[in-house]
């Protein structure tokens, strides 16, 4: 990649470590469908009139199948279910099993694209998973009565980045003659569509704070809004899978924010079971080579 593009890579990890600052902060007064919600309506509001002024509208008829398939796999689904762990887990952990994202990719673009998987790319996905396990380990418990929130948070993120996995590859897939901002202003309305009666009715009996309001603007503005412009920017020039490598960098930027902003603690699993993460994802992205014999 160019150096300008690993810039924008640099700044989107930044952004999307963000979020899941800000998901902590607004699940608990608005809940994980309602905040999903307005994520992707405020960001739609934003992005519309700046697709208008490009004329661009004209591509969210063209393109408008492979944009709700985008808009569900992309953020309904996938927002939501992190605003669900949002409510269990730290920041920290949840963007470190977002990082099994590439590892979904692949498997989805092995499975539905025919793509070719090596030895050393399987080893990678097996090393990967295992590293999700060992985070999800103390997690899980079998005792009558237990409390799984934890467990199911972990889960609920593995659901959102094979979201993503199919995303990614659908994008390929559907979306490949649409221009990046058409691509991330459709996706976003297309999810505020699916989300808005879900929302209505699961709306929070009390009003939301000053605080969660101002974490739900930040979501859709910066989180939302610019970083999926710069993310389908970047997947049309340098390719899903390399665009899919910017969830290297979102656990540092997650777990920085996390620390500074809501006193999170950092464990040694947490940096450990990270470390497994990204050396499978780096074996699967094909990032380490076997030397020729």
């Amino acid at each position: 990649m160019k150096p300008f593009d690993i810039g924008e890579l640099v700044l989107l990890a930044a952004l999307w470590g963000a979020s899941f600052l800000f998901m902590r902060v607004g699940a608990p007064e608005f809940g994980p469908i309602a905040l999903a919600a307005v994520r992707v309506g405020l960001a739609s509001a934003m992005l519309i009139p700046l697709l208008a002024s490009r004329g661009q509208m004209a591509e969210l008829r063209t393109h408008w199948r492979g944009l709700l398939i985008v808009g569900a796999l992309n953020s309904a689904i996938p927002f939501a279910l992190f605003s669900f762990a949002a409510l269990s887990i730290t920041a920290g952990l949840s963007s470190i099993v977002n990082a099994t994202t590439p590892l979904w990719t692949a498997v989805v673009a092995f499975v539905w694209l025919r793509q070719g998987l090596t030895k050393l790319r399987v080893l990678g996905l097996v090393i990967g998973f295992a590293g999700v396990a060992f985070l999800a380990w103390d997690k899980a418990s079998f005792k009558p009565g237990a409390d799984h929130s934890g467990l199911l948070a972990v889960v609920a993120c593995l659901g959102a980045t094979l979201c993503y996995g199919l995303a990614a590859n659908a994008t390929k897939c559907f979306l490949n003659g649409a221009s990046p901002l058409a691509v991330a202003t459709g996706s976003q309305f297309a999810a505020a569509l699916m989300l808005a009666l879900p929302a209505a009715w699961l709306w929070p009996a009390s009003p939301p704070g000053a605080r969660a309001w101002g974490a739900v603007l930040a979501l859709a503005a910066l989180c939302t809004a610019l970083a999926y412009v710069l993310y389908f920017r970047l997947m049309s020039r340098v390719g899903p899978t390399n665009a899919v490598s910017v969830t290297f960098l979102i656990p540092l930027f997650a777990i920085l924010w996390g620390a500074l902003f809501l006193g999170e603690v950092v464990t040694a699993q947490m940096v450990s079971g990270g470390a497994i993460v990204l050396v499978g994802i780096a074996l699967a992205l094909g990032l380490v080579k076997a030397k020729p014999r």
